[in-house]
């Protein structure tokens, strides 16, 4: 058996500097949602070159929409991620050097505009039918489609209103859950364009 040893910090001594300096930004990151708005060709292989670069250097993506654009040749993609202020730069100027990439705008940074629409199918018979109406009328969802034993509701807004509205559902009662992710756009004179 080797036996390895381990340095063991002297009481007497200050730590390491560079440590100490590591351990200071260690603390001082803040991890932040960000929304991730860009403008990319609309040609085959290139949201697979997207989600590469975020698993090759280990970012999660949490949510993702594309679809294309009033100009057929061009597709908006949509990603929420998290991380710090360093990390989202970096993901960034990692999409920016991508060839199909067209612009990359982190619509985080300012006042913006981001919706989900959510499809939830709910048991709804006997006293939970009644029940599932008031609930989808006060979170302003519509009931899409009704069989005698279940109810398709939609519904569009924030992450947290969604969430909040599976949250008052009884968990028994879910049938299923389908979400499309975030769709973002800056308010105001804030462009996404090419």
């Amino acid at each position: 058996m080797v036996k390895t040893s381990r340095r063991q910090p002297d009481p007497s001594t200050p730590l390491d500097a560079q440590w100490l300096r590591g351990l200071m930004q260690l603390l001082n990151t803040k991890t932040m949602r960000h929304v991730i708005s860009l403008v990319i060709e609309n040609e085959s292989g290139a949201l697979s070159r997207v989600s590469g670069l975020f698993s090759a250097r280990g970012y999660n993506i949490e949510s993702l929409t594309v679809a294309p654009t009033e100009d057929a040749s061009l597709s908006r993609m949509t990603i929420v991620t998290s991380g710090s202020d360093d990390i989202v730069e970096q993901i960034t100027k990692q999409l920016n050097k991508l060839v199909e990439i067209v612009k990359v705008v982190d619509l985080s940074e300012s006042a913006h505009i981001e919706r989900e629409l959510m499809l939830i199918k709910v048991r709804a018979t006997g006293k939970d039918r009644e029940e599932m109406k008031r609930l989808a009328d006060i979170f302003r969802g519509r009931i899409i489609d009704v069989t005698d034993a279940s109810y398709v509701i939609e519904l569009t807004g924030t992450q947290a209103k969604l969430d909040s509205f599976v949250g008052a559902i009884e968990p028994a009662l879910i049938l299923e859950t389908v979400r499309s992710g975030i769709c973002g756009v800056g308010r105001g004179e804030r462009v996404l364009k090419v």
